[in-house]
């Protein structure tokens, strides 16, 4: 085995003593729940016979108790292309556990929303509290106890955090993530990018708009640009917690059929009456966790998951946080170019080499921990080799070649695009905030302007149409932060933000709030810490104040005078928005800790 780099070793050694006492308490929670649990051959007969009833087909098998009984968890719905493709998957992975030795019921099922459909309108304001909801509704569908084991049906952005985060609370059962695959490719994502910034400045219509759009989110499974979702999928192989290979398979092919398959035999082969039990809250560990950030370093991942890894993190007694971004981004490098960080998509990245490819260049240069336990048999090694179909329905797995399929998509760990990772901590009197530089160009990682102070996205769409933006212009949003507005994306500043920038000017983005997953090529400095609401120093700023964004340095800071700075009084808050069902999460907004901690309200009154 390749020799840890230090640096990774390192950030390793600083979370597992950072995470000790947490740690302990969490195996030791899952130590008593194995022991001491409900499980099948203990329960009351009322009980059991309440549980077999819905399912005719399988009541007889069920009974033994040396048989597992898998739950399956599933974020099925059909207005969603992500999770459309989920809706045959019980009634088929119920045949294949029964191949398997073991039989299976559908446990539960959670929410999945669509930060696409919702972007820029007040349902937005949900998304990052639908991930606590799903959270939730896994504890709920795993809390009858009568499943040795559970699958888990999720693939996009707060549906995979969610679904882990309300999972390893049962950290003694054994898991297997399954994704469903992307949509084949459409309208390339460039070139709907382009559409949009034409729209952006009233050069082509609402029609054509429309158009372009469904020519590139076309058909089901997951959008094909490399965003928060796509991000999930790599992370989940990184961890051990898929099929290896399974990410990027399309759906609807025999590869993806058999990927799935073989996860259902796989978690009966991982159950605790034989001899290679691999609970959950074993796989993922403080080395699983770094693993889990390496690679969305090195692949200029979704900036949604310094916000997500953290949080699903604690739910196993982990504790990460940015400085372990900032220190792993400085030595692991930058191994693809998938839009928005090239012009590839992830059926490009898949066919130049994939995840795989990925993770076995990180392994060979000793940037990824492979000593990790994982749900295939043969460890993280496995998850370095590319699955396919032999035959008619023979699933097997290969070595990949030395080099890439496509140099301009996916490189080797010799010739990075970049000897550093995709993302930067900043920190100065504005407080802490990320950036994601891997799309930026060099010349843009410093920006330093004058600011315009706004509180809402529609606010900046509308100086933008007014010409009031045509300059060098730092563009602060604030009060977007959980606490405030539960911390929606603003992505619909993208195209805007993008015409300032092709104009000539230098812009950025300053906000308390998130950004899309499938943020590039402007400078933003997000996720601010602490939030406007409350007292950040974000709620100092007037327009005109000059802001300095330097990802070179790691600063973020306001030029003004220390002690004019230190007497300026913070602005009004806006009050709390109602309507689309806003009101109803008020308890999760007044509870949720700061977005470095997970942005959680759930975590934070649990204590985790």
């Amino acid at each position: 085995m390749v020799e840890i780099h230090s640096e990774v070793a390192a950030v390793t050694d600083r979370v597992i003593e950072r995470s000790k006492e947490r740690r302990i308490a969490y195996l030791d929670l899952i130590s008593r729940e194995r022991e001491s649990g409900a499980d099948r051959p203990k329960l009351g007969c009322a009980n059991l016979a309440h549980a077999y009833a819905g399912t005719d087909e399988q009541r007889d098998l069920m009974t033994p108790a040396n048989r597992m009984n898998i739950g399956i968890v599933t974020s099925y719905n059909d207005m969603l292309s992500a999770h459309a493709v989920y809706y045959r998957y019980p009634e088929q992975m119920k045949v294949w556990a029964l191949e398997a030795g073991a039989t299976a019921q559908v446990a539960g099922g959670v929410p999945a929303m669509c930060d696409g459909v919702t972007q820029g309108y007040q349902g937005m304001e949900l998304s990052l509290f639908s991930r606590d909801t799903i959270a939730l509704s896994t504890g709920i569908a795993l809390s009858h106890r009568v499943f040795e084991g559970a699958a888990l049906l999720g693939i996009c952005d707060k549906i995979v955090p969610g679904l882990l985060i309300g999972a390893l609370r049962f950290g003694h059962l054994p898991m297997v993530m399954i994704p469903g695959g992307p949509m084949r490719s459409g309208l390339a994502n460039k070139a709907k990018a382009a559409v949009r910034e034409a729209y952006a400045e009233g050069k082509v219509g609402r029609e054509e708009l429309l158009e372009a759009e469904i020519a590139a989110y076309h058909s089901k499974g997951t959008c094909t640009f490399y965003g928060t979702a796509n991000s999930n999928q790599m992370m989940m192989e990184a961890m051990g917690l898929h099929i290896p290979g399974a990410a990027f398979a399309n759906p609807g092919t025999k590869l993806r059929q058999e990927l799935t398959r073989a996860a259902v035999h796989r978690l009966a082969e991982i159950g605790w009456a034989g001899d290679d039990y691999r609970p959950i809250g074993h796989v993922v560990d403080e080395k699983a966790l770094v693993n889990a950030a390496i690679v969305l370093l090195a692949t200029g991942g979704s900036t949604n998951h310094l916000i997500h890894l953290p949080a699903f993190a604690r739910a196993a007694g982990v504790l990460i946080d940015w400085d372990d971004f900032d220190r792993l981004s400085r030595v692991v490098p930058l191994l693809t170019r998938v839009y928005p960080n090239g012009s590839a998509d992830v059926n490009g990245f898949e066919d130049a080499g994939g995840p795989s490819f990925v993770i076995r260049e990180l392994l060979r240069g000793g940037l990824m921990h492979g000593d990790t336990l994982t749900v295939a048999k043969g460890g993280m090694a496995e998850y370095g080799r590319k699955p396919d179909i032999e035959g008619e329905d023979q699933l097997v797995w290969h070595d990949h070649p030395a080099q890439s399929g496509d140099e301009t998509i996916v490189r080797t760990i010799d010739a990075p695009f970049s000897d550093e990772g995709g993302f930067r901590i900043l920190a100065g009197n504005l407080g802490r905030a990320c950036i994601k530089v891997s799309a930026v160009e060099r010349d843009r990682w410093t920006i330093e302007a004058p600011c315009r102070v706004f509180s809402t996205q529609q606010e900046v769409q509308d100086a933008f149409k007014a010409g009031e933006l045509d300059r060098d212009v730092v563009v602060v949003v604030r009060f977007q932060g959980p606490r405030a507005n539960g911390m929606p994306e603003l992505h619909k500043l993208t195209p805007p933000l993008g015409v300032l920038q092709n104009k000539g000017f230098r812009v950025a983005l300053v906000t308390d709030g998130r950004m899309s997953g499938a943020s590039g090529k402007v400078p933003a400095a997000i996720h601010l810490s602490p939030e406007a609401l409350g007292g950040g120093p974000i709620g100092k700023l007037r327009d005109g104040d000059v802001v300095r964004v330097c990802a070179e340095q790691g600063v973020l800071e306001a030029l003004v005078d220390p002690v004019a700075w230190a007497a300026r009084e913070q602005c009004v808050a806006p009050p709390p928005a109602e309507g689309t069902g806003r009101e109803l999460f008020a308890m999760m907004r007044h509870y949720a800790s700061e977005a470095e901690m997970g942005g959680s309200a759930m975590l934070a009154e649990a204590g985790l």
